[in-house]
């Protein structure tokens, strides 16, 4: 919670601040185990004197509006100054002392603060994160009189709770306070002391030939822990290296607060860790470190145990165990979204250059990890810990069940064992590894898979979340997005993006949509009444449920879950082409932002996704090319021309149909109107042959090549001409033009 406190008292103290009218040159604020600081400095000795003018009623308006007007500004008649019949009162206020003001601040910023938790203590009703002892309030070298809840502000503080001398002692000022308090073993800033436990962690580590692996979100929370941090380096036992190294290091860091350190001659851990003291013991903290150890080598004691216990189970008492877990009550149990997720992976394995046999059979395996006692104790090892059991599995013998067995269906999924490619002792490396990986990236700095296998599973799993979530209407809003769906879109934009997929989205999300309610109906018909009228969020009209269960109350099981079919979409052709269409539009936004933080516009990304693409890879590429394109001349003129004629047609638009077909060079003409029908003509021609190669550099070149003669056409030709057949050609043309633009791009959502 510090650094949200550094983050609230800095707002909360220049909102006030602001409001009371004063200015100042810096504002500081720190926070540490045992207390909470502001400085601000440049503060003015008192605020300035205001004059403020507010208008009043007319001299003529009803005496009870002139009364209502005098008891707000408190003034008399007379004081009121008149002007062009209305009346004026002027409010002189004069300017109050800071040393006045900061006691109302400093008391509205304690009782207001918004801790996360907050605890009362003795007979008092202030609520704080930890009971409060002190306030030290100080203003030009002298105490600021007051107290809150009985606490009085003064000028003495304390320093470490073991290392200090255990006397209050005075301070004059800010700098006085922190050099004191560091005489007194207290670093204020938490920059010092990550700066000390990085500094000091990698020296002792040296000095026995080791080195100190780095963790910054533990060296954030450990610099949060000590007011004089001492890391101290310990040694375990090395009979626990044989664990899986993120065992080791995720039970050193979340039960103890431990750094890991490595052996640099093997590049693998070493039996020690580094243990960040809030003391400087007097042994050099032997005594210390082997109590750490001991600390330490009982819950390591308890990960082998987990692990031993693991590697006796095995997979398939843990797919059993999938079909009790609940992955969400309106999308079934975790056991058949394994199998939604292993179809899915199946169907893009071609896509993405994988096996498909093999794509199936890592999918089966990501989830089975969460069952294992090593994830149960450890989450944050989901997927790690499958990729060593899948490694590791003497023989294996999984046979899944198809994931939609209709009445009559014996096909069966190919069986897990023996087949595939699977080695002896274990899944294969490939496979083993699309487990461990399959959850990445998780943040915009993971790193995103590369293996073929992987990606497919990878993929399969995000696009099934996102899917089933949309399908059962549970989308993100505002800042809430509980299931993580803006984090799993934009995972499935790095891995196609990185990886240069080539994957339309569009029937990926139909077809998982399809499943999802497949599923529901096959496994929980009373759920798929519901989940349908959730659709209605999705673009599907109202009735869609409804006619939905109609057609399928008389269909046989084995027709709706046919293999290689649709199912339930194929019931309702007319209505499926629009499932899919918001959850598109959402990976629309996500790329956004993706691409915002590369410096490209958000307005090109939705100009080139209305073009109906659903190919990330291409989507990106056209809206690279747009964007340097619009930043020439060339482009920002055409831009211009492209609204202007866009203007000028839905004008013409709302006064009738506009005329259809295509411009021809009437005699007469201005050659200004003659040349633009021939380069349209060539443009067009140009445009669609750079865009069936995807060159979109080359596109944006035969476009360029219409600014001039567009220029020139509303320089020298008046479009509404009082001839009919002059106008309806003149109208073709502008039509003619935002057409060949609009294969590019839809040129009217670029703003500019």
């Amino acid at each position: 919670m510090q650094a949200g406190a550094v983050r609230d008292l800095e707002r909360m103290a220049t909102d006030r601040l602001k409001a009371a009218g004063l200015t100042w040159e810096a504002l500081t604020t720190f926070a540490g185990p045992r207390r909470l600081t502001l400085v601000v400095e440049g503060l003015p000795a008192a605020t300035p004197d205001r004059e403020e003018e507010v208008k009043g009623p007319k001299t003529s308006a009803p005496e009870q509006a002139l009364d209502g007007f005098l008891r707000k500004t408190g003034l008399t008649r007379e004081q009121l100054v008149e002007r062009d019949g209305v009346l004026f009162a002027v409010i002189s206020e004069k300017g109050r002392a800071t040393a006045t003001l900061i006691p109302e601040m400093v008391e509205r910023i304690v009782r207001d603060f918004p801790w996360p938790k907050s605890m009362r203590w003795g007979t008092g009703t202030l609520r704080w994160v930890r009971p409060l002892k002190r306030i030290v309030c100080l203003f030009d070298g002298a105490v600021v009189p007051f107290a809150v809840d009985g606490i009085e502000s003064g000028d003495t503080t304390e320093g470490h709770r073991f290392m200090g001398s255990g006397r209050p002692f005075a301070v004059k000022d800010f700098a006085d306070y922190r050099a004191k308090l560091e005489r007194e073993h207290v670093l204020l800033d938490a920059t010092d002391r990550r700066l000390k436990i990085l500094e000091a962690a990698r020296a002792v580590c040296h000095a026995e030939g080791l080195e100190l692996v780095d963790d910054d979100g533990l060296l954030d929370e450990v610099s949060g822990l000590a007011e004089w941090p001492t890391p101290i380096l310990g040694a375990m036992d090395p009979q626990f290296l044989d664990l899986p190294p993120e065992v080791i290091r995720l039970s050193m860091k979340v039960h103890q607060k431990y750094f890991a350190v490595r052996d640099p001659k093997t590049g693998g851990l070493a039996p020690n860790f580094v243990v960040v003291a809030n003391v400087e013991a007097t042994d050099g903290g032997t005594a210390l470190a082997a109590g750490n150890s001991r600390v330490l080598s009982a819950r390591l004691n308890d990960a082998r145990f987990f692990w031993d216990e693991d590697r006796k189970v095995g997979f398939n008492v843990w797919l059993e165990k999938l079909k009790g877990v609940t992955f969400h009550a309106k999308l079934g149990t975790m056991a058949e979204r394994v199998d939604r997720i292993a179809a899915l992976a199946r169907e893009i394995a071609p896509l993405v250059g994988a096996d498909a046999d093999q794509a199936e059979q890592a999918a089966r395996l990501a989830k089975v990890d969460l069952a294992s006692g090593m994830v149960g104790e450890f989450p944050e090892l989901q997927g790690i810990m499958g990729g060593y059991y899948a490694r590791l599995a003497p023989t294996p013998a999984l046979r899944a069940d198809p994931p939609h067995k209709g009445e009559g269906d014996g096909a069966d999924l190919p069986p897990l064992d023996g087949e595939g490619g699977r080695e002896a002792d274990g899944w294969g490396d490939a496979i083993a590894d699309a487990v461990r990986d399959h959850y990445k990236p998780q943040g915009p700095n993971d790193a995103v898979p590369t293996a073929p296998l992987t990606v497919a599973v990878a993929l399969a799993d995000k696009l099934d979340t996102l899917v089933g979530f949309f399908a059962i209407d549970e989308k993100p809003t505002g800042s809430k997005d509980p299931f993580a769906l803006r984090r799993a879109a934009l995972g499935v934009i790095r891995l196609v993006l990185e990886n240069g997929v080539r994957v339309p989205l569009m029937p990926q999300l139909r077809r998982q949509f399809a499943v999802i309610l497949t599923d529901l109906y096959y496994n929980r018909r009373h759920a798929l009444l519901d989940a349908a009228r959730s659709l209605k969020s999705l673009g599907v009209p109202d009735n869609w449920a409804d006619e939905l269960v109609l057609k399928l109350g008389g269909a046989t099981k084995a027709v709706i879950v046919e293999p290689g079919s649709w199912g339930i979409l194929e019931f309702m052709p007319d209505r499926g082409a629009a499932i899919g269409e918001p959850l598109l539009a959402f990976f629309a936004d996500r790329l956004k932002v993706l691409l915002r933080d590369q410096g490209q516009r958000h307005d090109l990304v939705d100009a080139v996704f209305a073009l109906g693409d659903d190919d990330l890879v291409r989507i990106v590429r056209r809206v690279e090319a747009l964007g340097a394109f619009l930043e020439t001349e060339d482009g920002e003129n055409l831009l211009a021309g492209y609204k202007r004629a866009s203007n000028i047609l839905r004008a013409e638009a709302k006064k009738g149909d506009l005329p259809d077909g295509t411009p021809v060079a009437l005699d007469g003409a201005p050659p200004e109107e003659t040349a633009l029908i021939a380069a349209v003509s060539k443009a067009g021609a140009e445009v669609d042959a750079a865009l069936a190669t995807e060159d979109f550099a080359a596109a944006m070149t035969a476009l360029a090549a219409l600014r001039a003669p567009v220029d020139a056409f509303f320089t020298a030709v008046m479009v509404n001409s009082d001839i009919p057949a002059e106008r309806d050609n003149r109208l073709k043309l502008l039509g003619q033009v935002r057409t060949v633009m609009g294969r590019v791009a839809d040129f009217g959502k670029v703003g500019g």
